[in-house]
């Protein structure tokens, strides 16, 4: 394909997105919503298309987020979003993903079974992606040469920083509207850090630290520190919204990439598909299982709290041990990728157009279908901390056609 088709490609894909954001939306928003609405997005590489679907569908609901928090691909798509204007978001979105596309050639082959979309995908990772990051030349003089921990990988993501420079306004990532949290690990002592806009001002080293993994990627240094990509300490970051003071009643879209249930595997490639799926997918549900518990019991604390005579109640050490209750509510919608036929273990370096345009469609129908169904207004326990609504594990193939959908047209 020409560049100048693929230029009127884009350009009419996005004409038609627009004209779509302009009419009435696709699902009902109205009714009031739980709280403060929260978008937590996982690390995946390719993957993070899925998350793109999703605000889409939250979008055209009129469903904006006071609050995302990202991981690596989740940081890069937390910055697309914050860092916007809501009428400008999906365009910045859109940019980012068309810019990340890639037509490698071997998708001739992808009739191979258990070869041919690896072979995609394993020519991105000895080619790069131009915006996104390029092999790294240092890195060929062998594992024992000293380049330092800002050097020291097999590639550099330079493009990435230029191409979110043109893609994310840093003063409105700083506004606060939407608040922004990325995390990341310190090198030197494996600590995890939510960098938060609430507290100090974000740039781009931030949102490029959470997406640092190693050993393809650089560390990128933070007042004087080395960080990684968040992800190898914790790729599911909803603790930060979970633990945060002071509590809010919160809804919050959990978006997960990584399905800790599938099937057993058989070879050595699957082998590995499943290990990278369970060590990504990160303990989430445990996490959030355990959170549940710790809420209800903050509830259990409040309402014994009531039942103190107020004499007794008043005392400043009545009033300390009373202090670890709360009332508020939080909602965790679990959104989680299905897997789609014929995908690998390299599933998260698969951005082709066929395997972007698949994720971004799977995500808009589940946030869509969630949103049209709606389930944190139903009634729920008075002492319930933490509710979680779970549409499935989303384990089952994906099936093609989504009605509604305008996000990628390719």
């Amino acid at each position: 394909m020409s560049a100048t088709s693929t230029t009127t490609s884009v350009s009419k894909r996005r004409a038609r997105a627009s004209r779509r954001s302009a009419t009435k939306p696709a699902v009902d928003a109205h009714g009031a919503l739980p709280g403060q609405v929260v978008l937590v997005l996982q690390g995946g590489g390719a993957l993070g298309a899925y998350q793109v679907g999703i605000y889409e569908a939250m979008h055209e609901a009129g469903i904006e987020p006071d609050w995302v928090i990202g991981t690596s691909i989740g940081a890069i798509n937390a910055a697309l979003i914050a860092g916007n204007r809501p009428e400008n978001r999906l365009d910045r979105l859109r940019a980012f993903w068309d810019s990340v596309e890639q037509n490698t050639g071997a998708e001739a082959f992808e009739f191979l079974p258990g070869f041919g979309a690896a072979l995609s995908n394993l020519a991105t990772m000895a080619r790069g992606i131009p915006t996104f990051f390029s092999p790294n030349g240092a890195s060929w003089f062998g594992p024992h040469t000293s380049l330092g921990v800002e050097g020291a990988a097999y590639y550099t993501t330079s493009p990435l920083r230029e191409t979110l420079s043109k893609l994310v306004d840093l003063d409105q990532l700083n506004s606060k509207r939407p608040r922004l949290t990325v995390g990341a690990v310190n090198v030197r002592n494996g600590e995890m850090r939510y960098f938060d806009s609430r507290d100090e001002t974000l740039g781009l080293d931030h949102v490029m630290a959470s997406g640092a993994l190693p050993p393809a990627f650089p560390a990128v240094r933070i007042d004087g520190d080395p960080y990684w990509d968040g992800g190898i300490y914790s790729n599911t970051p909803i603790e930060a919204v979970l633990d945060d003071k002071p509590r809010k009643d919160s809804l919050i879209f959990a978006v997960h990439m990584w399905n800790p249930e599938g099937p057993e595997p058989e070879t050595l490639w699957q082998v590995m598909g499943r290990h990278k799926d369970i060590q990504y997918a990160s303990r989430a549900k445990s996490h959030i299982a355990r959170q549940k518990q710790i809420h209800h019991l903050r509830h259990i604390i409040r309402e014994i709290a009531k039942h103190v005579p107020e004499k007794t109640r008043n005392s400043a050490e009545v009033r300390e041990l009373a202090s670890w209750g709360c009332g508020t509510t939080m909602h965790v919608v679990r959104l989680v990728a299905p897997r789609l036929d014929g995908e690998d273990q390299t599933k998260d370096i698969d951005f082709t157009a066929a395997g972007i345009r698949a994720r971004w469609q799977a995500g808009y129908a589940a946030a869509r279908h969630m949103i049209q169904r709606a389930p944190w207004r139903a009634p729920i326990d008075p002492i319930a901390g933490v509710v979680i609504h779970d549409p499935g594990t989303g384990a089952r193939p994906l099936a093609a056609g989504v009605d509604g959908f305008a996000g990628r047209t390719k």
